[in-house]
């Protein structure tokens, strides 16, 4: 295994507030949201009414007719991602060695649109009864080998399911990947359950938000919070070895400079949701991995789960390691909700984007911090600032923590 240097040279992003990286960039940059009533099934009689869904998304336009009828809707919103993240990249993997180039993408939820398929035709027209188990399994595979197939992918493929902290953890087993010998990888995940089935799974946690103003809805942080308002979407991105895209003279947008995983279980209690001692652990291993200390970050992304008490865990670790009110903080998911595996390989890309043009994205809707929060939250507009290095936090139901920390890019 080599020490690869993993570096960022393309973006592609389907996301509620805007589809593609440049529109979803600026409507983030302007504080539009995504989060509206459910559109794609009828919600009116479910307790929770509002999603983040992708605007404007025709498959048609996006994917070969021949593909439409293998694949469902997040794999053909991860297909347009990908191809998005290709072209911005300005590269072309069949000029590589035949397998130097692969796929490790994140997802937990999407596979309930698939099995709802399923079930649809089981119900409709009588067909063939698919397990969950199943639908979960074909899910996976046909969203990470679709994109292998139309992209000539041959090289090492996988997914990572770890709920919300699976995007940063895809990233992190691309970078191993590059490592151990590989020149590109496509990573990232596109996640999310807006179907009936999904939708039941989800008010069963007991976490979803029942607020029926998007304004209001979804408050991380805030003294009002109430849950979390689910969405689909996420990003795409393209990790390549450092001294490979340079070669070629890539255009990069960061390194992967340090990540870290941590895992708190403790069975029956809600203890091991939240994220103490956990999360801060993976905050200081990743910016040991990192070589930096707490003073190099310039901005943390915010898990930022919507429900009170997850919320004051996350607020007291990075008080923890970075002191009261010591570094900017924010959460651009308000505008989109939460995308389980989609969500911080979005703040993945926000991150990046942030370095490139020394702005943080702000919080939305965020009007008083609860009690006892000591953090300096980016709210209402862009905070214009350098960002050498940023911090992302994630965390998945179950007990996942994961924290990734980008930096510009640098001479090696």
């Amino acid at each position: 295994m080599v020490s690869a240097v993993a570096v960022f040279t393309g973006i592609g992003v389907a996301a509620p507030n805007g589809l593609s990286t440049p529109v979803w960039w600026k409507a983030t940059l302007n504080g539009e949201s995504g989060i509206r009533p459910i559109s794609r099934f009828d919600a009116s009689r479910y307790p929770a009414r509002l999603a983040g869904e992708v605007p404007g998304f025709d498959a048609a336009e996006h994917i070969p007719n021949r593909l439409l009828p293998q694949t469902d809707h997040m794999t053909r919103l991860a297909l347009t991602a990908a191809q998005e993240a290709f072209d911005d990249a300005d590269t072309d993997p069949a000029q590589l060695p035949e397998y130097a180039a692969g796929v490790v993408t994140a997802s937990s939820a999407g596979g309930f649109e698939f099995g709802q398929r399923e079930l649809e035709a089981l119900w409709s027209k009588g067909g063939q009864y698919v397990s969950a188990y199943q639908s979960f399994a074909w899910f996976y595979a046909v969203n990470t080998g679709q994109i292998s197939i139309r992209h000539g992918l041959r090289g090492p493929s996988g997914v990572l399911v770890t709920e919300q902290a699976g995007g940063l953890d895809a990233v992190a087993q691309a970078r191993r990947r590059l490592r151990g010998g590989s020149r590109l990888i496509v990573t990232g995940g596109v996640d999310g359950a807006i179907c009936p089935w999904g939708w039941t799974a989800q008010l069963a946690g007991g976490r979803l938000s029942l607020a029926d103003d998007p304004t209001r809805a979804y408050l991380p942080f805030d003294a009002a919070a109430r849950g979390y308002v689910p969405g689909e979407g996420g990003a795409i991105l393209i990790l390549e070895e450092a001294a490979a895209a340079r070669a070629r003279g890539a255009r990069v947008y960061g390194e992967l400079a340090g990540y870290a995983a941590t895992f708190d279980a403790k069975s029956g209690s809600e203890q091991h949701l939240s994220g103490v001692p956990g999360l801060r652990r993976a905050v200081e291993l990743a910016l040991a991995d990192a070589g930096l200390a707490p003073h190099d970050i310039d901005v943390v992304f915010a898990d930022a789960s919507g429900v009170p008490h997850l919320d004051r865990a996350e607020a007291e670790a990075i008080t923890a390691v970075f002191g009261p009110r010591r570094v900017p903080v924010t959460a651009p998911k308000t505008m989109t909700g939460r995308l389980y595996a989609g969500g911080a390989a979005l703040d993945l890309a926000a991150a990046l984007l942030a370095i490139r043009d020394a702005l943080i994205p702000p919080t939305v809707n965020i009007t008083r911090l609860a009690e006892g929060l000591e953090l300096d939250l980016v709210s209402t507009e862009p905070r214009p600032c350098p960002v050498r290095a940023a911090l992302v936090l994630a965390r998945g139901r179950g007990g996942f923590n994961a924290a990734a920390v980008v930096v510009g890019a640098r001479p090696h």
